[in-house]
């Protein structure tokens, strides 16, 4: 990570616990869970406040109302991402894909990515079919499992990437695909090591971490992996291109690289390959962690899974395909998706930021190019904006009157410029899928097993293993 500019913090710069002599804070931050010790010490040193990595200062905003005038009051000032050796590793040389990029560069390509996800991901009606038929997909594997304990985690990965690879690829992988799964592995172990300590003590020792071994050199050979896949999938794509037809967002990106090739706006093949590298990060691993976690709540609270049951057979039926047109009138469900976010807590931290210019935060004077983090699991689990902020509880979403409520500091998706461009599309991957599984199964565990809420931490929150039975709710009646 960088630092801050200065070597002396100047007047009115925010505190922080003291480190040791060229380490700083890296040994104290807890491996396993750093969101949550980074929570912690806003209790100690407020809203605002530094920790030094190496040499390196990031200064950390917590609580919905700090974050928000971060994210969103001050969003100008909060867009370009930092310098960080990991990623100019992974992202060689000037290309740096969708999350990374800065300028004009990133303001080109995240217009160009959302209106390709609007053509292709979010028509109306396609992708609706699209992630129903993939349900279907899901739910007969799980059928196969005739009631035996399974491991839903690889399902429910496969189907969820199937969607972004339909949209960036134009095309979905059987689920025994080598090729498929060999990506998904590497997508996961990207995933978890990025937001890792591995990739902290990367950032502020980089000329040493280069030349040690370690779990962190495991990022750059997923990396490798992975764009080395995206590279077979763009060859293809250029065999039969049809400038007059384009299929998925290969297709449009390659058309629009004809045009701009002369540009400074990221239109080149090799930008490409990181393009879809963070589409299909970002289209897969959260929605795939948050359909994780949803089951888990559900068969930790099967009174919750009965009322999701019995207003899906209420308002949709036992057999009709599900639409997003019944989303409104199905108030507890859209209540209970929404809480498994919120409790789920996907992205316990954020991508990193840089001060544009300098400035005043909480009262902190923020000097310009230093790196600032907002915590997302402040925002998620602040005391002041929810009533039970520990306690999974889809009241949080619902009015006196029982329907569905928006609350403001429900930040999953982040927020202002820099928030998520596929939101649309998970919500309505979220929804559909959720639907799909609820009006189909009842899940349960293992007799005397009680499946666990902490998770494991990376860029991404995953749940710690774990086993399910999934059994038909049509058998069940049958059997009364």
């Amino acid at each position: 990570m960088p630092s801050c500019p200065f070597l002396l913090d100047p007047p009115r710069f925010p505190p922080g616990p003291p480190g040791l002599p060229l380490l700083g804070n890296i040994f104290s931050i807890e491996s396993k869970n750093p969101h949550i010790y980074l929570t912690k010490l806003a209790d100690v040193y407020g809203n605002v406040f530094c920790i030094r990595l190496g040499r390196h200062k990031t200064v950390f905003v917590s609580g919905w109302k700090m974050v928000k005038e971060a994210l969103v009051t001050q969003a100008e000032n909060f867009v370009d991402r930092p310098y960080s050796p990991m990623v100019t590793r992974i992202y060689s040389g000037n290309s740096a894909g969708l999350f990374f990029s800065n300028g004009k560069v990133w303001r080109r390509q995240r217009r160009f990515a959302m209106a390709t996800l609007r053509c292709f991901g979010m028509a109306k009606g396609s992708m609706e079919e699209n992630i129903w038929e993939e349900s279907q997909y899901l739910l007969e594997e799980m059928e196969k499992k005739e009631g035996e304990a399974f491991d839903a985690v690889p399902l429910l990965n496969k189907a969820v990437s199937n969607i972004i690879c339909q949209i960036v690829f134009g095309k979905r992988f059987d689920y025994s695909d080598p090729d498929f799964q060999s990506m998904l592995k590497d997508l996961t172990d990207m995933a978890y090591l990025e937001g890792s300590i591995w990739a902290l003590l990367y950032d502020a020792f980089p000329a040493l971490m280069k030349h040690l071994p370690g779990p962190h050199n495991g990022i750059f050979s997923s990396a490798r992996s992975l764009t080395a896949s995206i590279r077979k999938e763009i060859q293809r794509h250029k065999l039969d291109l049809d400038p007059s037809n384009p299929r998925d967002y290969i297709d449009k990106f390659l058309i629009e690289e004809r045009h701009n090739r002369k540009t400074d706006t990221g239109f080149s093949e090799e930008n490409l390959v990181l393009c879809c590298l963070d589409l299909f990060l970002a289209g897969s691993e959260t929605t795939a962690k948050t359909l994780q976690w949803g089951l888990i709540f559900l068969i930790r609270n099967p009174h919750i899974q009965e009322k999701v049951k019995a207003e899906i057979d209420r308002v949709i039926g036992p057999s009709r395909r599900p639409t997003m047109a019944d989303k409104p009138s199905m108030p507890f469900t859209n209540a209970v998706i929404h809480e498994i976010q919120r409790m789920g807590n996907i992205v316990p931290l954020n991508g990193l930021r840089t001060a544009a210019r300098g400035l005043m935060l909480g009262g902190y004077f923020i000097p310009k190019g230093t790196t600032v983090m907002p915590n997302l699991t402040s925002v998620l689990f602040d005391k002041h904006e929810w009533e039970t902020p520990d306690t999974f509880n889809p009241e949080h979403f619902l009015d006196d009157e029982r329907n569905f409520r928006r609350r403001e500091a429900f930040l999953p998706f982040s927020a202002g410029k820099r928030a998520c461009l596929g939101e649309g599309l998970a919500k309505m991957e979220l929804f559909l899928f959720f639907i799909g599984l609820c009006q189909r199964f009842h899940f349960s565990t293992l007799d005397g097993a009680e499946l666990s809420t902490e998770g494991i931490t990376g860029a991404t929150r995953s749940p710690h293993p774990f086993q399910i039975f999934a059994k038909s709710r049509l058998e069940a009646a049958t059997a009364k």
